[in-house]
């Protein structure tokens, strides 16, 4: 009985223990991995250079929690903490944003802040990038690398498991590859007074022979209607936009005389709005009527899509013999009618189409309604919005990086899109699709920012040469970021030969 009453105390006393140390599973403040790699911990003139990447394998913190690393240098006489990485779940970090919004400029400057804020929301992994730099003092000479974890924010921490730690400072330089900071410069979008869009809908409706009169029921009718009412329906519902104006464009097959064809293309165009006006109340001077002509591009389009025969003699009929010079006449002649009865069942079908058209107006919203809206309507806001809300959060973060990729998406046909696209991606070193946007670029209006990023795009994939062609010529246009670029460039360069050197040396 007094052996298993010991027992019992010694387990109470173990899970005491462990509870006031704050490492029992259930209480760790993230799942997965978290491992400190140190990179340099060296002595350079008058300043000592702390590098080490955090590395994160499928961490996940819970919500109201964060894990804040804190890197020291630690020697016989002196323990120093340095600025730390603090990873925080979701509503962690809304109380930090929180708490930073309404710090003054001077509790700011004298709070010690930490080096770097991570939201984490999901499983992440990767690699924290921590290039911290100091003032050199006389005690650092025999210093050596700690990492501390505190997962409660009360101070209480842990030592973490450095791999291949260093014991002391490098007083001798070490030559590694030297890691690029880019300055990226962000072009703001013009402000719109009043934000006009439009949008459309193709229907391709069936119509008795002959007959231009719309059968809501009839074959295909329900789910082509169906395609323009989500439209409408969609824009209706939206107190933020104003509808102009509708037009319903009517296009013709090929086949028969352009008179015959426009009649019965307005026909049915007019049959359409007719049937709008009874599902809406729109007023009738804002539909406009119009005939789109015969259909030869939708033809084209089809004819891409299709296999037939004599599929390359038709294309050059299109392509080279105008239509008032006999093209229909031609396309009927060809193989003795034998490609123009197979359009003529097959495709011509598709090509009478009436178009919807809808154009609006959605209301300026001012940073507080545009903070709301892109949460769920981000295609209502404008480009210069989309960048006044960027600006709330931190260059270079999540949320600031997701709202220029948000914008591009929106305007793919945008250059400023594409221009602060690409340069979001320069940021977190996605060189594809930095590229890809570049490629959209193409007005001269954005040469300065458009050669500062082409530039750092070439650094970056060590094409030394070009890229110093292009940041050139975006700091003579006046662009700052660009001569930081070429400092880049010229330390990215030496570094480079200085590794050559040593390397041949060895």
């Amino acid at each position: 009985m007094m052996k298993r009453n010991m027992q019992f105390i010694a387990l109470a006393l173990t899970f005491l223990f462990l509870n006031v140390n704050g490492v029992l599973a259930q209480d760790r403040s993230y799942d997965g991995t978290i491992r400190i790699k140190p990179v340099r911990l060296e002595q350079l003139g008058e300043f000592i250079h702390v590098d080490l990447d955090v590395v994160l394998e499928d961490v996940k913190v819970k919500s109201a929690r964060g894990v804040d690393l804190i890197p020291q240098l630690v020697s016989s006489t002196t323990t120093y903490d340095l600025p730390g990485v603090s990873i925080k779940g979701r509503n962690e970090y809304l109380v930090y944003e929180r708490r930073l919004a309404v710090m003054s400029r001077k509790e700011k400057n004298s709070h010690k802040l930490p080096y770097r804020v991570e939201k984490n929301t999901k499983k992440q992994s990767g690699v924290i990038q921590y290039r911290y730099v100091l003032p050199y003092e006389a005690w650092m000479a025999d210093a050596r690398l700690n990492v501390q974890r505190d997962e409660c924010g009360c101070g209480e921490s842990t030592l973490m498991n450095v791999e291949h730690t260093f014991d002391k400072v490098t007083l001798e330089r070490m030559l590694v590859p030297y890691v690029v900071t880019p300055y990226l410069s962000y072009v703001e979008p013009m402000v719109e007074e009043i934000k006009s869009r439009d949008v459309q809908a193709e229907a391709f409706l069936d119509f008795e022979v002959n007959k231009v009169d719309i059968r809501p029921e009839y074959m295909n009718n329900p789910k082509e209607l169906a395609k323009i009412r989500a439209m409408i329906d969609d824009l209706k519902s939206d107190a933020n936009v104003t509808v102009n104006r509708l037009d319903i464009i009517g296009y013709a097959s090929p086949e028969g005389t352009l008179e015959v064809n426009k009649r019965l293309s307005e026909g049915r165009a007019m049959a359409l709005r007719n049937y709008l006006a009874t599902q809406y109340d729109f007023p009738k001077n804002q539909y406009h009527i119009q005939f789109g002509g015969e259909n030869w591009d939708g033809l084209v389009k089809a004819l891409a899509t299709v296999e037939m025969d004599y599929k390359a003699e038709v294309m050059e009929i299109i392509t080279n013999i105008p239509i008032e010079k006999g093209r229909e006449t031609k396309l009927m002649q060809l193989r003795g009618g034998a490609p123009y009865r197979f359009m003529l069942k097959h495709i011509f079908p598709g090509l009478r189409v009436a178009i919807c058209k809808v154009s609006y107006d959605i209301k300026n919203f001012n940073l507080e309604e545009a903070k709301e809206v892109i949460k769920k309507r981000p295609q209502n806001l404008s480009l210069n919005e989309m960048f006044m809300v960027a600006n709330t959060y931190p260059k270079g973060s999540q949320e600031f990086i997701d709202i220029f990729e948000t914008a591009v998406r929106i305007y793919p046909e945008s250059e400023i899109a594409n221009m602060n696209a690409a340069t979001a991606a320069l940021s977190r070193n996605d060189l594809v699709s930095a590229a890809r946007y570049l490629e959209r670029v193409k007005s001269e209006e954005f040469l300065p920012e458009y050669n500062n990023a082409m530039g750092v795009l070439l650094l970056m994939k060590e094409e030394y040469e070009l890229s110093e062609k292009h940041l050139k010529i975006a700091k003579e246009a006046g662009l700052d970021a660009a001569g930081g670029n070429l400092e880049e460039l010229a330390k990215k360069k030496a570094n480079a030969i200085e590794i050559e050197k040593k390397n041949k040396n060895k």
